[in-house]
This record gives structure tokens, sequence and C-alpha cells, in this order.
């Protein structure tokens, strides 16, 4: 099975563009989303992150993310930790999801593949990128955000020229149509290549 990573920055509009792919019949997995489920789910992994961040790690039995984002956001330590938790979690999760995938290829979204050098879990990488000023205003209207929160979480995120340079494919998405065209190659080089 074929896995491919795709990746961007906070705002890029990586969700968007895997709604493309999964209009072309590829199996979508978004580590982000399955990550907080088992925060929730998992028994071990609560009992961890309370023994790593306190009784106030949930609320009400349900993860407390402000909490949590708070704590993280400036602790590099602390994020880690809850990694090492999280991660090996979802690494299993996304291994027996991938057992029941049938088409040529999946795609597994996650926004820190080089951050935490797991280029090599990947047969090919896809990394969104959008202009800033356009990845700004996405995410302060999604999240509600300031404009001075998001600069500081894009400041620990890699440059998109860095992610660019270690990628395999590109996709721009300033423009929703000439996004999903790029797309849609992409999808086509991929089979072309599967079935060579």
């Amino acid at each position: 099975m074929i896995i491919v990573g795709l990746t961007g920055g906070i705002g890029s509009g990586k969700t968007t563009i895997l709604k493309c792919f999964e209009s072309f019949g590829v199996p979508v997995y978004i580590a982000d989303i399955e990550a907080k489920a088992l925060m929730n789910r998992s028994m071990v992994i609560r009992r961890q992150l309370i023994d790593l961040f306190g009784k106030e790690a949930y609320v009400n039995d349900t993860l407390n993310r402000p909490f949590l984002s708070s704590k993280i956001f400036s602790d590099k330590t602390l994020l880690s930790k809850m990694n090492a938790i999280v991660h090996p979690k979802v690494a299993a999760h996304f291994k027996n999801w991938l057992k029941k995938q049938e088409f040529s290829y999946v795609i597994k979204e996650a926004a820190i593949i080089f951050e935490n050098n797991l280029e090599n879990q990947y047969d090919y990488i896809i990394t969104v990128i959008a202009d800033e000023d356009l990845r700004l205003q996405r995410v302060m209207k999604r999240d509600n955000a300031s404009k001075e929160k998001i600069k500081a979480i894009m400041s620990n995120q890699l440059s998109d020229k860095e992610k660019v340079d270690r990628s395999d494919f590109i996709i721009e998405n300033n423009d929703l149509n000439t996004a999903k065209k790029q797309a849609l190659t992409i999808h086509n080089t991929i089979l072309a290549k599967i079935n060579q």
C-alpha cells in the first residue's frame, strides 16, 4: 500500500485539499482528528495525560484542549512528552485502519511530518501552501483567534520554503479551482507511478 503524506502550515487549507482527494475515491486519514478522538477514548492516554498535566487535562470527562494548548504552547518539553504519549497510539491506530483500505494508495494528513522527521514513513509527500495573509484570514475566521496568536503558531512551524524543498508535490491553495486541478494532476501522477 502506497502511503502519501499531506502536510502544510496552519491555514494552508489542508482539509479542503483532502476533500478533493476523497472525491477521487482516495481513503484519507487525518492524524490530528484521530489523536483528539484517542485522547478522549483511551483510558491509558487519559491516565498518562493527567499524570503529566494534572486533573485539569480533562473537564466533564472530555479533553480540555484550551488548557493543554496553553501548557504546551510555550513549553517544548511538555509538548514532546505529550507527543510521546499520543503519537505511538495514533501510529498503531493508523496501521489497523490501513489494513482495511483497498484503494491503490491512501493519504495520511499530518501537520508536522517534517518537524518530527517522519518523511521516511511516506512514499510521497504533498505540501499545501498559501499566501501568509490568506492563511491568517482563514484561521482568524475559523478559530476566532487573534493575528498575534496565529503568527506565533506559524513561527513554531517550518517555513513553506523548507517544506517545499523536502516534498514530492506542491499544491498552491490560494485559489480553490487551481488547487483542485493541481490535486487531480497529482492524483493521476501517483496512480501512473503505482501502475508502472
